[in-house]
């Protein structure tokens, strides 16, 4: 039974990497963005798509690499907290990047620009908080699509399904449980890094469509 949590946790750790997350991201919501409100141009949702993977996961990763390279981390999981500096500060310039490119080159809908922005705050208060304590990157990621989720709704006026609200505050927790199981994360690092992923996406916006009424 041990085996198969420890496989259970180490692919969840895996496939929700938190560089992973932007494209999973903008994934999802320009395919429900075209399904709920308006189809959105095949060529700008693929542009979009390449641009966060890009921006996001293999610009930072391959800075990543190199530092393995060079012996300055051991491996992409970085779980020195003292080795955490540097990639994060690659990371917070690719997603820097990202927020450019949906807002001034593919003049995105105004949420996944600030999706954008508030991932990229997130990463910047996570290198901070990192330099004291080993909060969870990867639940700042996963807390940063939870967020995105309210925040797309929002935009488009609608409210989440009950059955929505399961799915992904389900996948939160189990994150939660696999990033512990591996001797990650204490309980406390892994809700840190959610609140921090959600608040720093999802708040923004919201103050925003309250000052705008």
């Amino acid at each position: 039974m041990s085996r198969w949590l420890d496989i259970a946790a180490k692919t969840m750790s895996v496939v929700l990497y938190p560089l992973f997350v932007p494209t999973y991201s903008i994934a999802l919501f320009c395919y429900a963005y075209s399904l709920h409100v308006a189809p959105m141009n095949g060529s700008w949702i693929a542009v979009a798509i390449l641009g966060t993977f890009i921006l996001t996961c293999v610009l930072p990763i391959t800075a990543i690499w190199i530092m393995m390279r060079h012996g300055q981390v051991k491996d992409l999981y970085i779980d020195d907290p003292r080795e955490r500096t540097m990639p994060y500060i690659y990371a917070c310039m690719g997603f820097g990047f990202w927020s450019y490119l949906l807002a001034a080159i593919l003049h995105a809908p105004l949420f996944l620009t600030y999706i954008a922005i508030g991932a990229t705050v997130a990463i910047g208060i996570v290198a901070i908080i990192n330099r004291w304590w080993k909060i969870s990157a990867h639940l700042a990621g996963f807390g940063g699509l939870v967020g995105g989720l309210f925040v797309y709704c929002i935009g488009i006026g609608a409210f989440p399904t009950v059955g929505t609200m399961i799915l992904w505050f389900g996948l939160s927790l189990a994150l939660m449980i696999a990033r512990i199981h591996l001797n990650a994360h204490t309980p406390a690092q892994t809700c840190a890094g959610w609140l921090v992923g959600m608040t720093c996406t999802a708040l923004p916006y919201c103050i925003t469509c309250l000052c705008v009424r």
